[in-house]
């Protein structure tokens, strides 16, 4: 199926990179943009858009709001969220299949999050996940810090207990999440993640790492401004040179 797609942005900037983006996915096709939620909610009405790329923090009406008068059509589009502020981020892992873009994202990001908009659409299960969206968006505390993080595992959606995550590593606008043997991929970056992990046990010891302090078994010194973290499960990570004097000052 041709996905039919509605932007929907404040930023005139914004909006033509999305334009760029889908210009080069061939099963998808823009059919519209808006630059406010109630310019979204009466393009939305008009054009009947299988997919809306909706950002939060509008003026008139939030992003939230727009979902709002989304659900009411029939049948309801699939919802994508794209947004700078990454105080939504941890919701989002509460959405299992409506996706969330943190700004800046790439075009591998957003292929991801059309494939899974129309997965949803081909199951029906809009209805479903607009109301999922709303319930956690609306849920007071929703960036607390995290308890668990849902991962997928094939079509499944599995609450992966903090405890049992090993380690964190960022790839480009995802993390990698390392748990019991198996390895996760998030869309999420990996700065969004650690502001909302308990630290301890949860340490990032490298731009690009972040290591479970509970499964670390030592660090080693590779010289004299390096650390490198051993990990129980045999796994050696980085630490940045600032980091590691950091970590030597704490074991004066």
């Amino acid at each position: 199926m041709t996905l039919k797609v509605l932007v929907v942005d404040d930023e005139p900037l914004a909006r033509r990179k999305l334009a760029a983006l889908l210009h080069d996915v061939p099963w998808a096709r823009q059919v519209g943009e808006a630059h406010d939620g109630a310019a979204a909610v009466e393009a939305a009405l008009s054009m009947r858009p299988d997919l809306v790329l909706l950002d939060i923090q509008m003026p008139e009406m939030s992003g939230i709001q727009v979902l709002e008068r989304l659900r009411a059509l029939d049948p309801p589009p699939a919802v994508v969220f794209t947004t700078a502020h990454d105080q939504y981020a941890v919701a989002a892992f509460e959405l299992q299949a409506v996706d969330y873009l943190l700004k800046p994202f790439g075009a591998r990001r957003l292929l991801a999050a059309l494939e899974r908009a129309r997965q949803a659409l081909a199951a029906h299960d809009t209805s479903q996940l607009l109301e999922r969206a709303r319930s956690v968006f609306a849920t007071p505390g929703a960036g607390l810090a995290l308890e668990r993080i849902f991962v997928r595992d094939g079509s499944a959606v599995i609450p992966l207990a903090l405890g049992a995550i090993e380690r964190i590593e960022a790839q480009d606008d995802y993390v990698m999440i390392h748990a019991a043997g198996r390895r996760y991929l998030v869309g999420l970056r990996v700065a969004s993640l650690e502001a909302r992990l308990p630290n301890p046990p949860f340490l990032r010891v490298h731009r690009s790492h972040i290591v479970n302090l509970d499964h670390v078994e030592r660090m080693v010194a590779l010289d004299d401004s390096r650390l490198e973290v051993r990990l129980k499960s045999g796994a050696k990570v980085p630490v940045s040179r600032l980091r590691s004097q950091e970590i030597r000052r704490r074991a004066r």
